[in-house]
């Protein structure tokens, strides 16, 4: 499939591209939404991401949609493409103004893209990347969510427009390194993987999650915890990780090398070994 816009995009099961004015995804940014990887025309891991959309769905009170129905949607508009991305949005659907929600029917929306195109020596060879000034608010209410709500991640990423720079990393207002703009964080401090404390604020990445199961498996010792930002500076591995970049290395952030590690590798190596298994 030709790089573009969506090739199909879905509202509420039918070819469309618009909502309503009234709708409260636009309005106050009110719903949820998932990217998903697909290759040969296949979602990858949509177990994973139908189970993190129905545990917000539960945490936000808004009906999730049956899960046959949106896998089927899923699976429709990502057919065409050999590689690409699906986003799938799903809003407390329209409703009166004002911001106490009322009963009605979500709204979602379901289209195909093609994939972003990153330089593969990101992957190989690590990214250069920096810190944002933008601070993330700390709030357990939306912690974890991939809420669509994404003001400070704007913000943070109007930061820089330089092309060397690949991610920015963001901190919480009391000074911990949270995550990328759109990147879960990971380091290494001699021999422990240590991913940061999602629990006041941040987007609970799947990708972070398939990451920590490895880490089980393969008897790497690893920790979730709060990393206060200047902690970086003692790491001996760190890389970012999302559904469409996979892990990326970090090679220098601000003027701080670092190297692309073992442990990097061997986590690496196994995501890619988990995706090949999901299909052709």
């Amino acid at each position: 499939m030709a790089a573009g816009t969506a090739a199909t995009v879905l509202v509420n099961g039918v070819p469309g591209s618009g909502v309503g004015a009234d709708d409260r995804g636009l309005l106050y940014g009110d719903g949820l939404f998932e990217t998903l990887a697909v290759r040969a025309g296949r979602p990858l891991h949509w177990e994973r991401h139908r189970a993190r959309l129905e545990r917000g769905c539960r945490r936000l009170a808004i009906a999730c949609p049956d899960a046959g129905v949106l896998r089927a949607e899923v699976e429709h508009v990502a057919g065409p493409f050999a590689r690409g991305v699906v986003k799938v949005v799903l809003t407390r659907g329209p409703g009166p103004r004002g911001y106490r929600p009322a009963a009605g029917a979500p709204t979602r929306i379901v289209s195909a893209h093609s994939p972003p195109s990153y330089p593969p020596a990101r992957a190989s060879e690590g990214v250069a990347v920096r810190w944002c000034a933008t601070r993330l608010g700390r709030n357990p209410a939306l912690a974890g969510l991939k809420h669509l709500n994404r003001l400070e991640q704007v913000l943070a990423r109007a930061e820089w427009d330089e092309p060397e720079i690949a991610e920015g990393l963001m901190q919480d207002d009391g000074g911990a390194v949270i995550e990328g703009t759109m990147s879960n964080l990971f380091a290494v401090f001699d021999g422990v993987l240590v991913t940061p404390d999602l629990s006041e604020c941040g987007v609970a990445g799947i990708t972070r999650e398939r990451i920590l199961e490895h880490a089980g498996a393969l008897g790497i010792a690893a920790q979730v915890r709060r990393i206060p930002a200047e902690a970086l500076e003692a790491a001996q591995e760190l890389f970012l990780c999302n559904t469409l970049i996979g892990i990326w290395p970090v090679r220098r952030l601000a003027d701080r090398e670092f190297r692309v590690g073992p442990l990097v590798r061997r986590l690496a190596q196994a995501l890619s070994e988990e995706d090949r298994a999901c299909g052709p």
